[in-house]
């Protein structure tokens, strides 16, 4: 297993404490809920960022965790932490070119390990539908307490679907006021239709300026905690 620096893992006081709540509830959805997919309705809705950020909260909470770029079409883990030479990940199991231990990435934060999503390979999907995906999550739920999937959004491909037979529950990552009811309805449709539970959505990038009841909560606590 490879050692590597996450960047990014710092958050200021008020997202700290969004990623313990979301935490919370993680916790509190029951000891079955091991590995949770997350996903969104369309690109740059910010769930890699709160899936990686909720894996990191768990894990500062002495969780085990394993989180898994299964972006394998537009992953932007990789790039965000500008990873030189070759990365393997995912795509490099899934096609059989590369050892489980060959894609696993220890962090600063004990008891977070990466996986990166790869190379971009010319079948996603039918990768991720097959039986090396499954006995990989099968074995790693032996080893953590929790797995966090990040895939890519389903309103654009079908590939978080075909992730979420493999998961114990799914979360939505929205961005404020970047799509609409009926889009949002639709994807929330098409995740049911994997049979996986959805624990919820994650309502992300909020404006708490313009949020005035936000605004006022989080001034009167925590304003001289945030700034």
């Amino acid at each position: 297993m490879q050692e590597m620096i996450l960047k990014g893992m710092d958050k200021d006081f008020r997202s700290n404490e969004a990623y313990k709540t979301l935490r919370t509830n993680l916790e509190f959805s029951g000891a079955d809920k091991k590995v949770i997919v997350f996903t969104s309705c369309t690109p740059n809705e910010g769930k890699s960022t709160v899936s990686l950020s909720l894996s990191n909260s768990l894990a500062e909470a002495g969780k085990k965790v394993l989180f898994i770029d299964a972006d394998l079409r537009k992953s932007v883990l990789a790039g965000r932490q500008k990873m030189t030479g070759t990365i393997k990940g995912l795509s490099h199991f899934l096609a059989g070119q590369a050892e489980v231990g060959d894609i696993m990435y220890k962090t600063q934060r004990p008891g977070l390990v990466v996986m990166f999503a790869g190379v971009v390979p010319p079948n996603p999907a039918e990768l991720l539908g097959h039986k090396k995906f499954e006995s990989l999550i099968s074995s790693a739920r032996k080893v953590y307490d929790y797995i966090i999937i990040d895939a890519p959004p389903l309103g654009s491909v079908i590939d978080s679907a075909i992730v979420a037979k493999q998961c114990d529950a799914a979360v939505l990552v929205i961005a404020s006021q970047a799509i609409s009811y009926k889009f949002a309805r639709n994807v929330k449709k098409q995740l049911e239709k994997s049979e996986c539970p959805i624990l919820g959505v994650v309502l992300n990038k909020v404006d708490m300026k313009q949020n005035q009841y936000y605004g006022r909560y989080y001034g009167k606590y925590y304003g001289s905690y945030g700034e």
